[in-house]
């Protein structure tokens, strides 16, 4: 399985993409997406434009994107529900299905400690992929949620052997786990 993963960004949107192979996870790629001092449509383009790059180049068999919180700043919360938009269309043009995570789960998968800080994710990350040195902060949080999606694809795996019509689901996002249950989208 190679996974994608995407930390949502209106100036940086890291990307990440790992390979799977049962508990072993290999590094295959990672960057940042910089948008240009424009406009909003202009930088909401080039995350997609950007994204569908990178699915077209890695072919990615799913995805996983950090959910959006809510900051103290309305403003900047609805900024960054956009750009994580343009990559969740660029990856959903592409075919592939996308799961959410938030940046706790994330942060728990990969360091073991929800609020670790962003220099721990980049140590583990380095750690789990057997990196040379630490990737950049974006890039790393993008590793993190695609490791964080590796770690949950197991139990999706043993649930597609089971019931393989709801795995289809999960992996085309129409279905989602919360609390240990499957349920519809909200």
């Amino acid at each position: 399985m190679r996974i994608l993963g995407i930390d949502p960004g209106l100036r940086l949107t890291g990307f990440g993409v790992i390979d799977v192979d049962g508990p072993r996870l290999s590094y295959v790629a990672s960057g940042v997406v910089r948008t240009p001092d424009a406009d909003l449509p202009e930088r909401l383009h080039v995350i997609f434009e950007s994204v569908r790059e990178v699915v077209a180049t890695h072919r990615p068999t799913c995805a996983a994107i950090e959910k959006v919180f809510v900051n103290v700043n309305p403003q900047s919360t609805l900024l960054l529900g956009q750009a994580r938009g343009a990559a969740i269309c660029a990856l959903m043009t592409g075919g592939i299905g996308v799961s959410e995570y938030t940046a706790l789960q994330t942060k728990q998968a990969t360091v073991g400690y929800g609020k670790a800080s962003k220099v721990q994710v980049q140590e583990m990350v380095k750690r789990l992929l057997r990196l040379s040195g630490l990737p950049g902060a974006d890039a790393a949080d993008a590793l993190a949620c695609a490791i964080c999606h590796a770690h949950a694809g197991a139990g999706i795996a043993a649930l597609a052997a089971v019931a393989p019509e709801l795995q289809a689901q999960l992996t085309l996002g129409r279905l989602r786990v919360r609390r240990g249950r499957v349920s519809g989208r909200a």
